[in-house]
């Protein structure tokens, strides 16, 4: 299994939003999490701000594109979700600024909706996760950041070590896996199409940025890195990290 735990991409300005929005995810999934299995919680719950796509294909219910994006369908769920919200969105946050970020992270979420909506548009399935709006910041991290660096832990069964690879290989790598995934009917239960739709809305709504400040030429007076040093890790070995087995 391969993880992204982190980038080499400090920022120079507090990300607010970005730590506002894992604030908000987080709270909102504890306010229901402990009767995450009670029907009689969960059911109401989505039936109001899930996105159900023959709702939103009618014309109506047309906020859930919105309010979808702050439920989580477990705690794994928003845990990963969370970690590349983490490790990508400060950087963006701090290129577009505060409140134009907040729009991007929004409104790729939407196209990320929406994009479900049309591949099913008579689907009475509820969609929640903010996993549409992370895939449009990995997609404007990958066109903004083509060579930062970012460390992955590879993990086989209790064994680990990490490897840093440039941003293009791991999130084009989580790309493909996802436009895979869509095209061979993976797991029914992961709304695919919607993480294809979202990454493709980032690297299209950051192409306007990524063009005003001279396209390939950005890439070029940067190295395809941000315009300031690298955080300068160091390596890490196996030997130096205890490592729990976990029970299941």
């Amino acid at each position: 299994m391969l993880i992204p735990i982190r980038d080499h991409n400090p920022s120079r300005r507090r990300p607010f939003v970005t730590w506002g929005l894992m604030a908000l995810n987080i709270l909102i999934f504890l306010m229901y999490w402990g009767n995450i299995e009670d029907f009689k919680t969960i059911v109401p719950l989505y039936n109001t701000w899930a996105l159900q796509p023959v709702d939103v294909a009618s014309g109506s219910e047309i906020y859930t594109l919105i309010t979808y994006q702050f439920l989580h369908g477990g705690f794994i769920h928003l845990a990963g979700n969370m970690l590349f919200l983490w490790i990508f969105g400060d950087n963006l946050e701090d290129t577009l600024g505060h409140l134009t970020f907040l729009g991007f992270y929004l409104a790729t979420g939407i196209a990320a909706g929406l994009a479900q909506t049309l591949a099913d548009p008579g689907s009475y399935i509820p969609i929640v996760g903010a996993s549409g709006a992370i895939a449009g910041v990995m997609g404007g991290y990958m066109l903004l950041y083509p060579k930062a660096k970012v460390d992955v832990l590879l993990l086989i069964i209790i064994f680990f070590e990490i490897f840093s690879f440039r941003a293009w290989v791991v999130l084009g790598g989580w790309f493909a896996w996802q436009l895979w995934s869509t095209i061979s009917g993976g797991d029914s239960g992961v709304a695919w199409l919607a993480h294809v739709g979202g990454f493709i809305a980032g690297v299209v709504f950051m192409l306007p940025f990524w063009l005003a400040r001279g396209g390939a030429q950005f890439w070029q007076r940067n190295q395809g890195h941000p315009d300031h040093p690298e955080t300068p890790y160091g390596p890490l070995s196996v030997s130096s990290i205890p490592v729990v087995k976990r029970r299941r």
